[in-house]
């Protein structure tokens, strides 16, 4: 039996957190986000923006997904690296 298209799957907002030791340059984290976002749609997420901090070797992501392992999952299959803590938040003004 298949999914009922039009159900609405709900989606909650996430922020993931990762450390890169000895730092992270901000194309490096572009690459990485491209690749999320061409793997994204195969689990219901969407990855909407990032923040780095270079030499902190600091990545932060902001996800919409259905779960925090939905969103673990795009980043384990686009380039391995996985969030070192996964956040649920909700967005203020």
């Amino acid at each position: 039996m298949s999914a009922d298209p039009t159900k609405e799957t709900t989606m909650a907002l996430f922020m993931d957190v990762h450390t890169i030791d000895g730092g992270v340059s901000l194309d490096d984290v572009a690459g990485a986000h491209l690749a999320d976002l061409a793997t994204q749609g195969q689990h219901g997420v969407q990855y909407l923006h990032y923040w780095v901090n270079e030499d902190q070797g600091k990545v932060f992501c902001l996800v919409e997904a259905p779960t925090a392992d939905a969103a673990a999952t795009v980043h384990r299959e686009a380039h391995g690296l996985v969030a070192d803590e996964i956040y649920p938040v909700a967005e203020g003004s």
